[in-house]
């Protein structure tokens, strides 16, 4: 059974740093379609980074530049790396694996950008 458990979220002041986690169990993420997502309230579900099996990396416009995606293939985690942040960047955040047909979701994480 694939599960992805998402971590890192939090409060942090406007240009501050965060690192999310994505530990992988069920599969291997060196070897699947990996992303990033996520949701304000009142909006819907956007694409922010994702990475394939060959470590080409695609970003959001809004956060080129500032959010770094990138695996560790020995701890099977994803994590999303995001500076200067920003407070239209609050939302929860969802690891995503594509596995074969299948999309697979993290639980989320809540990222709050506020001073």
């Amino acid at each position: 059974q694939v599960q992805l458990v998402e971590s890192g979220g939090g409060l942090v002041q406007p240009g501050g740093s965060l690192r999310l986690s994505c530990a992988a169990s069920g599969i291997i993420v060196r070897l699947n379609p990996m992303g990033w997502y996520r949701q304000a309230p009142g909006k819907q579900r956007e694409l922010v980074a994702t990475i394939t099996s060959d470590g080409s990396t695609n970003y959001l416009d809004s956060v080129k530049g500032r959010f770094t995606i990138y695996r560790d293939n020995a701890k099977n985690t994803v994590y999303l790396r995001m500076n200067s942040l920003k407070p239209e960047d609050t939302a929860v955040y969802y690891c995503n694996a594509a596995v074969g047909l299948r999309q697979v979701w993290g639980q989320g994480t809540l990222v709050t950008v506020s001073s």
